[in-house]
């Protein structure tokens, strides 16, 4: 009884260390697109194409969903997904749908769907209008600066 006691202590003690090494590990780079950690979901399941055909954010549904560079893009329709699907980088937003203005700072951030522009026909997300109200401010510098902090700031 004793040894098995001790085999038990012996392999709780290498799970717990193996837990630790991964808790302590430094983070790997981020993901090239934008997606929320459960599922995957790409732009908070905003559908893309919908900025270019009607004007607005629209959500989209998990009905109509096509698997892009690792992350689930989610559509209004299966016209609005084929569209994105012959042709994604003509929908999909820059910078892989991180904030605009926070890559142009060099760094990531996470965005509203309700902030956007697009700019010479790429769409351009940001983490809230009023961080939008300050990339409007200078959008050929912010895109510029941007580019040249892309894709390095996954790395951060």
């Amino acid at each position: 009884m004793h040894k098995r006691f001790l085999t038990r202590m012996f392999a709780f003690l290498m799970l717990a260390i193996g837990l630790l090494s991964v808790v302590s590990s430094p983070a790997s780079a981020k993901s090239e697109i934008n997606s929320s950690f459960i599922g995957g979901v790409a732009i908070d399941g905003t559908d893309p194409v919908a900025y270019f055909t009607e004007g607005k954010a629209v959500k989209g549904s998990s009905g109509f969903t096509h698997r892009w560079k690792g992350a689930a893009w989610r559509f209004k329709n299966t016209v609005n997904r084929d569209a994105f699907a012959a042709s994604p980088e003509k929908y999909a937003p820059q910078f892989g749908g991180y904030c605009a203005w926070a890559v142009s700072q060099g760094y990531t951030a996470g965005i509203d769907p309700e902030a956007w522009k697009i700019v010479r026909g790429k769409l351009y997300l940001n983490y809230s209008k009023g961080v939008q109200a300050q990339w409007v401010e200078d959008i050929p510098g912010n895109i510029a600066k941007a580019e040249g902090h892309w894709p390095g700031v996954l790395d951060n």
